[in-house]
């Protein structure tokens, strides 16, 4: 008399995966986000831009290049004068400071229209 053999059904586990895979295909493209970027083109020009730091200190304070700025409007009006540059303006924010105090910094230069923008972590 023969044994039946053991065996394992496999057909609920395709199902699932099969579901899965299908979930995985219609979520994808709605996750990924494209951001449009102006790449230069061709050689970098002769002399470098002029550069402007913009600190941010721990408590929120902002400095532009070294100096303090108190008012935001000042801060706004800054950022209009170097916009109509080809000046780069680079925002160098404290690892402790709250993002929505570095947030507003880069709102109001792009309310400004600032092109030219740079965002690293003060070492």
């Amino acid at each position: 008399m023969s044994r039946p053999a053991p065996s394992i059904n496999t057909t609920p586990l395709i199902d699932v995966l099969l579901v899965l895979l299908v979930l995985l295909v219609i979520t994808l493209p709605r996750s990924t986000h494209r951001i449009a970027l102006d790449l230069p083109v061709g050689p970098p020009s002769g002399s470098p831009p002029a550069v402007t730091d913009v600190e941010v200190d721990f408590d929120g304070q902002v400095f532009w290049n070294g100096s303090p700025v108190h008012d935001d409007a000042r801060l706004a009006q800054w950022f209009s004068e170097v916009a109509a540059t080809p000046g780069l303006v680079r925002i160098l924010p404290d690892r402790h400071v709250r993002y929505e105090r570095v947030a507003q910094i880069l709102a109001s230069a792009q309310r400004a229209h600032v092109t030219r923008l740079a965002l690293a972590p003060v070492p």
